[in-house]
């Protein structure tokens, strides 16, 4: 069966050094029709050569974000501008590392422990071109990004690309966003109603082009608006 594109299955490659788990994962996706399994692999030596040569739509990467096997696999991927979208499996005490892959490139992050649905879930919407965060709130992850201490600059930065497009208003709540503050918040600071915020942020992320607050803390930290002034 195809995708949804109507160009063939998904095809995906699984990166790790376990091999229970590649084969469990390799055997979940296979059985569906519209994914298919080209390649698993146990090192990032071998699996660069595989994306190189295969160009899979999806990597499933088995390591964590801030790995040298991870960082060679985004590094190849960047400098090679392959469409290939890559997918970060967790263990649960890795949530400190999603900040870290969607700076590097990475589409998605998903717990080892996530159900067979969402892993699937996860793949296909990657795919479409969507950033897949399970099991993680908004709130978690800009709370993650004010730790770096680098949200508002983020924020600053991301305005500027589209400065033109947005109001002085649209300014502040963007400014607000990246700190995390919730609509309830934000119309008490700039004493207007909650309403008029959610028409505002609906503004701002038409003519950003991201869907919720989530999307647009990641839009600064994947386009890699985050790293200085």
């Amino acid at each position: 069966m195809a995708d949804s594109t109507g160009t063939g299955p998904i095809r995906v490659l699984i990166a790790d050094n376990k091999t229970l788990f590649r084969d469990g994962i390799a055997n979940l996706v296979a059985a569906q029709p519209d994914l298919e399994i080209v390649g698993s692999v146990e090192g990032a030596a071998t699996a660069n050569e595989q994306i190189r040569q295969i160009k899979p739509d999806i990597v499933l990467l088995g390591w964590a974000a801030d790995a040298p096997a991870s960082q060679r696999i985004f590094a190849a991927i960047h400098e090679g501008k392959l469409a290939t979208r890559t997918i970060l499996i967790i263990a649960e005490d890795g949530k400190e590392d999603i900040v870290e892959a969607v700076r590097m490139g990475c589409s998605g992050v998903v717990p080892r422990n996530t159900s067979t649905e969402l892993l699937l879930k996860s793949i296909r919407k990657v795919h479409a071109g969507e950033i897949w965060l399970d099991r993680m709130s908004t709130a978690d992850v800009i709370r993650r990004l004010a730790k770096k201490g680098n949200t508002n600059v983020a924020a600053r930065q991301g305005i500027r690309e589209h400065g033109a497009a947005l109001s002085t208003r649209e300014r502040e709540i963007v400014g607000l966003i990246a700190q995390g503050f919730k609509n309830k918040d934000m119309a008490e600071r700039l004493f207007i109603s909650e309403q008029t915020v959610k028409n505002h942020l609906h503004n701002i992320f038409d003519k950003l082009g991201v869907s919720d607050r989530l999307e647009l803390a990641l839009y600064a930290i994947h386009h890699k608006l985050h790293d200085g002034a």
